[in-house]
């Protein structure tokens, strides 16, 4: 490789983290980067379900590349259209964060800590779906017979 080449990679690399600088991570519940990872447009409620898919496309979309999060195991973007929001907390707060906590620890994650989605996406996949350990985590969700009887939108 030339000066030139090391030069020119060089200043694409720079720029592309300074992309990344300028997005603000997005908060995102551990626990949906399973839900994301089934959806099919069903949810708790038809503008529920609408938030979930624009926020799907969002973090997904080839117009938004390196797309950062923030995992929380707090009410988080996706949870701001959801009818058990109840001001800022989840109607079902123990057992949601319960998730949020199983994904975390079985991916070797931290609470707050931030990250590219795919990065998030592919460790979700590796550690959890693949590994076939979903059920610990959300066995017994109202939604599981989606998740049950569809492949992983994150496999390769």
């Amino acid at each position: 490789m030339t000066l030139e080449e090391t030069s020119e990679n060089m200043i694409k690399t720079l720029r592309a983290g300074a992309e990344l600088q300028k997005t603000s991570p997005i908060s995102l519940r551990a626990h949906h980067g399973m839900c994301l990872a089934y959806f099919e447009g069903k949810g708790y409620s038809e503008g529920f379900s609408a938030h979930m898919q624009k926020m799907l496309e969002r973090l997904t979309g080839t117009d938004t590349p390196g797309v950062l999060v923030r995992l929380v195991t707090h009410t988080d973007e996706i949870c701001s259209a959801c009818p058990n929001n109840l001001d800022g907390s989840c109607r079902d707060a123990e057992k949601v964060q319960k998730h949020d906590r199983g994904v975390l620890d079985l991916c070797g994650l931290t609470e707050e800590q931030i990250l590219g989605f795919d990065e998030f996406t592919s460790l979700v996949q590796a550690c959890i779906l693949s590994a076939g350990r979903r059920a610990e985590i959300c066995g017994g969700c109202q939604w599981e017979s989606i998740c049950e009887n569809r492949k992983s939108r994150w496999e390769v």
